[in-house]
Parts: structure tokens; C-alpha cells; sequence
């Protein structure tokens, strides 16, 4: 299908067909103004590889070229919308950096009252919590592991969680 011709005769077929192929390319991107860049870039492509090329159907070719150029666009463009956020401004965005040695020293002193909370509770509450949220096992797995029923082990839970709600005002802003 491809063999040597001369660069002038698909490149004229093209320019002879401009609005046939625009036509073509609007219909795929939607815009008249992508059309547009869509019938620029296949033109610059036949254009570049035209020489070495001798096709049946030029104006089939050509309609080819301008429809996977167009379907590309559209492709890179669903893609591209998938990574883009359009409400948020990222010169405005508050981007976090490292924390200030006053939030350090709070987050340490808040962790020293948890800490504290903990060891007043009994060996298998403290054990059953930590399995639970710091571990994150099953409370059907603790329950195994205790060797105790699942329901104390929501029970001990929901102590540890109730203890450490005492000092909940110190770990929110």
C-alpha cells in the first residue's frame, strides 16, 4: 500500500480537502478550535512523511490520519482530566511544612497523657486496645488471642476508648 512517490501529491490531496477533513476532526473533539489544531498537526505529520509514501486512496489516508490524531486528542484529554482538580487554586493552597517545636512538645505531651490513661486501666484492657488501634487485628482475632468471648472484647475496647476520651479535648485543633 505504501511505496515512494512524491511528497506534492498527498500533501495537495490534504490541502485540496482541508474542510472535508476539519468536518472529520470536529466531530470527534467537539470544538472548532481543536479541529483546527487536530488538521494542523495530521497536515504537519503527512507533510513530514509524505515523501517516502505512495498511497491508493490519498483522501482516505488522509481522513485516517486527521480521525487517530482527533481519537488521540480525545484520549490524552479523558486522561489529563483524571489528574486535573479545576476548583482548587494551587497558589492559594496552604501546603503543610514541618511541624513547630511547640506543636512537637504538644504532640509529645499528649501522647505522655494517653500513655498515662492507658496504664491505669487493667493488663487485658491496655492489651485488647492496643491490638485493636494501634495493631489493627479483628476484635474476632483479639477474642482468640485473649481467649475470651468477642463481645468482652468490644467491651474493653469501648472502656479504652471511653478512658482516653478524658484527655479527647487535647487531641483536636
Amino acid at each position: 500500500m505504501l511505496s515512494p512517490t512524491s511528497e506534492s501529491s498527498l500533501g495537495d490531496v490534504f490541502l485540496a480537502n482541508r474542510a472535508q477533513l476539519l468536518h472529520v476532526a470536529r466531530r470527534i473533539v467537539r470544538t472548532t478550535d481543536l479541529a483546527d489544531d487536530v488538521v494542523q498537526d495530521a497536515y504537519l505529520r503527512i507533510a513530514d512523511g509524505a515523501c517516502d509514501r505512495k498511497v491508493d486512496k490519498p483522501m482516505g489516508y488522509c481522513c485516517q490520519v486527521v480521525r487517530n490524531l482527533a481519537l488521540d486528542h480525545c484520549r490524552r484529554q479523558s486522561l489529563e482530566a483524571t489528574y486535573r482538580t479545576f476548583d482548587v487554586d494551587v497558589e492559594v493552597l496552604d501546603v503543610p511544612g514541618p511541624p513547630s517545636p511547640d506543636r512537637l512538645m504538644r504532640d509529645r505531651q499528649v501522647v505522655g497523657l494517653i500513655d498515662q490513661v492507658l496504664s491505669q486501666l487493667p493488663a487485658r484492657t491496655r492489651v485488647a486496645f492496643q491490638l485493636y488501634r494501634l495493631e489493627g487485628l479483628t476484635q474476632r482475632d483479639i477474642a482468640a488471642q485473649l481467649g475470651c468471648a468477642l463481645g468482652l472484647v468490644n467491651r474493653l475496647i469501648a472502656e479504652a476508648d471511653e478512658a482516653i476520651g478524658t484527655v479527647r479535648h487535647l487531641l483536636t485543633d
